[in-house]
């Protein structure tokens, strides 16, 4: 294989990812991530598990950050850039950066993301990952880690329309390798009951550096 090939596939996967934003506000891509590592990345949360590192995750921001288990229930752990497997997943999104950025003009400045890992019976209600015009997180990314996951084991996340947030138009089976990509202040999103444990990376793109806050709804 040529070693322009993966660059090659990941520039073609690139631009569909933003022809589908364009288009639809939402983009669901298999196989972005290739199995070797999505094994990584299934060994470090693993770790992470066993390590206790992983922390149940809250909504809200700053004073109005809160735990509320009837809204979401899963526990996360931020990527950090000093990390191998963390950092191959990051170069990686800020290829997508780059890209996002010279179709849109958002001014895509950063990338935030963290592990997330729903036990059997976790869901996320129905949320936004931005407020409308607050411009901090502009686009969403979720990575999915989940081998062999059949439509039974739940935990499917669930696309509502910009025009009606209360009609589905996509249902998203967590399967490992798979990327989801949408705009943070325009699609309302649920993550349904999962009937077993359910690992991905979330993450967003934002205009700016601030980082005071890791706080903000999470899919």
């Amino acid at each position: 294989m040529s070693t322009l090939e993966p660059i090659i596939r990941f520039a073609d996967l690139n631009e569909t990812i933003a022809d589908d934003l364009y288009r639809d506000g939402h983009a669901v891509i298999d196989d972005y991530i290739n199995p070797n590592l999505v094994a990584q990345l299934v060994r470090k949360i693993d770790h992470l598990e066993c390590d206790n590192s992983l922390k149940r995750a809250g909504i809200g921001r700053e004073k109005e950050y809160k735990k509320r288990l009837d809204i979401r229930r899963d526990f996360i752990h931020w990527l950090e850039k000093d990390n191998d497997e963390d950092r191959l997943y990051l170069l990686l999104m800020e290829d997508l950066r780059l890209c996002l950025n010279k179709h849109f003009f958002l001014g895509l400045f950063e990338y935030e993301a963290h592990y997330a890992l729903y036990d059997k019976g976790g869901f996320y209600k129905k949320h936004l990952d931005s407020f409308k015009g607050a411009k901090n997180r502009l686009v969403s990314t979720v990575c999915y880690l989940n081998e062999n996951w059949q439509n039974s084991d739940g935990g499917r996340l669930l696309l509502f329309d910009q025009e009606n947030p209360d009609q589905i138009i996509k249902e998203i089976t967590p399967q490992a390798g798979r990327l989801v990509v949408f705009f943070s202040e325009e699609i309302w999103h649920e993550v349904s009951p999962s009937m077993k444990p359910r690992k991905s990376i979330a993450g967003w793109f934002r205009c700016n550096s601030s980082h005071e806050d890791k706080a903000n709804p999470i899919v």
